[in-house]
């Protein structure tokens, strides 16, 4: 009887044992992610076609345009359901899209996207609250407009400015807070979040429904960050080189309202660390 209740015991600690290392060998990235046509935006201009193919060859199956590189919606659109690949996300100028809504509207949704995004505020100097309040009042209305009247989710993307000090916090969070959530949901760019002092994971544990897309990216080691919102592209590195935290955001990402994954690297070595970041991801667990 006690050699049984032995066995038993041996068994049970071998089965929670398997357990727990399945579940830390779990891949903390599933699938492949998406990919921003500005990274391949010099082949992309020459000839959409043949870099379609060679995306497709990486196994992308989902990208966020942000130019129309010269074709219609409708032409970019043939060549992406050629290839079997989705836009789900189209980026474009912050006048056009207040000044241009029905326009980027409709090729937004030629293109297949759900989302509208825009990636910089323009403005001189160091970034205020009155530039934040307008950003606001346009963003509001930007949205307002996508959703109701086409469908769409609009999208601000993070450029590093935004982290002046405001308060308790920044003027990112300032603007996360009085833009609508209705209207208003934003892209997360991990590198623009960081490198201005912020932290990606904390950001989606704070606001973990406002975000739904996210740009995946890391700053080369040894390389300050500023308010400035620009660094030289050659300090954007192959995801898990760099300085950012990957999995500690990607755990932070998964109990978070991210619907889409986009790699950009706007590096002139993208060629080779666009696969070396496409391993690494795959290679993550918990």
């Amino acid at each position: 009887m006690k050699t049984r209740s032995i066995v038993l015991a041996f068994t049970l600690i071998c089965l929670v044992t398997s357990a727990v290392v399945a579940q830390k060998g779990k891949p903390l990235f599933p699938g492949t992610p998406g990919m921003v046509s500005y990274t391949y935006r010099k082949s992309l201009a020459k000839d959409p076609a043949a870099t379609l193919d060679t995306l497709q060859k990486l196994g992308i199956k989902d990208m966020e345009f942000s130019s129309l590189f010269g074709k219609t919606a409708a032409e970019l659109r043939k060549m992406l359901d050629e290839r079997g690949i989705k836009c789900s996300s189209f980026g474009v100028q912050y006048p056009d899209a207040l000044n241009k809504t029905d326009e980027v509207a409709n090729n937004a949704k030629t293109l297949g996207a759900k989302f509208v995004r825009v990636a910089w505020i323009p403005h001189s100097g160091a970034f205020t609250k009155e530039m934040a309040d307008k950003a606001i009042a346009d963003f509001n209305q930007i949205g307002k407009k996508l959703k109701d009247e086409h469908d769409l989710t609009f999208c601000y993307h993070n450029h590093g400015y935004e982290w002046e000090k405001y308060e308790n916090g920044t003027l990112m969070d300032y603007i996360i807070q009085k833009t609508d959530p209705k209207y208003v949901s934003f892209e997360l760019d991990i590198l623009w979040a960081f490198f201005p002092g912020g932290d990606p994971a904390e950001l989606l544990t704070k606001y973990p429904k406002r975000y739904k897309l996210m740009h995946l990216k890391d700053l080369k080691k040894g390389v300050e960050g500023n308010l400035s919102g620009g660094t030289p592209v050659e300090n954007d590195v192959a995801l898990g080189t760099g300085q950012l935290n990957i999995p500690a955001i990607l755990k932070a990402a998964r109990k978070s309202g991210i619907e889409h994954y986009y790699i950009e690297d706007e590096s002139p070595s993208y060629k080779t660390q666009v696969p070396q970041t496409i391993s690494y991801l795959k290679s993550l667990t918990y």
